[in-house]
């Protein structure tokens, strides 16, 4: 077991019915105001550098990434065609469940970024999948997994249930670690009293 100090059935959902059903209706709406996502956007442009490639994990049909920001491939990945097929700044993308299959269709050392926005709470082999995001990584290359107060409960697991906003930042920094990454950083982005609270967990391959 990759968590082996997490409790049973920590990865547990409310709703175990196939999450692509769930997410079969595309809802293409902010997960976060305007507040937070101004935040993430700022702390984008601060991470990557321009023409890098990036890959967008859980994605939608907003990447939240700065408009003027010129990049190589934008690569995403969700659960909604309709959602994804929306997003503008994705030159490609793909659907897969990675509760189902955690191995990343994508060449080893590909990408100079990745992204996971508000999305980590619903992976229940989440080191598998992050171990993953950090073969299809460069050397030194940083995967940003941002995360707020909103989620989906019934399909949230269990462990992220439980825990509070700073608990959230440990179980991602865990999840990081145990997954290969180093140089981990959490950073409030947005301490939610003027909008929606957000905070990023960055990690980086080994060089």
């Amino acid at each position: 077991m990759l968590l082996p100090e997490l409790p049973p059935h920590a990865f547990a959902k409310q709703d175990a019915t196939p999450d692509l059903d769930f997410y079969a209706p595309p809802r293409l709406v902010h997960h976060i105001d305007e507040g937070a996502v101004a935040a993430l956007t700022s702390y984008y442009r601060e991470l990557i550098a321009p023409g890098s490639d990036v890959l967008d994990l859980m994605s939608s049909w907003v990447s939240h990434l700065p408009d003027d920001l010129a990049l190589g491939e934008v690569v995403g990945h969700g659960m909604n065609r309709q959602e994804l097929a929306a997003n503008p700044r994705l030159t490609r993308w793909f659907i897969q469940d990675l509760n189902q299959d955690t191995a990343l269709p994508l060449p080893d050392a590909s990408f100079d970024a990745a992204l996971c926005c508000v999305g980590a709470q619903y992976l229940q082999h989440p080191v598998e999948v992050f171990a993953e995001v950090a073969r299809a990584l460069r050397p030194g290359a940083p995967f940003a997994v941002s995360y707020s107060n909103r989620c989906f409960p019934t399909k949230a697991v269990a462990i992220w249930r439980a825990l509070d906003m700073a608990g959230h930042a440990k179980l991602l920094a865990l999840y990081l670690e145990r997954a290969g990454f180093d140089t981990i950083e959490t950073r409030v982005l947005a301490d939610g009293s003027r909008s929606d609270p957000l905070v990023v967990v960055t990690g980086r391959t080994k060089r």
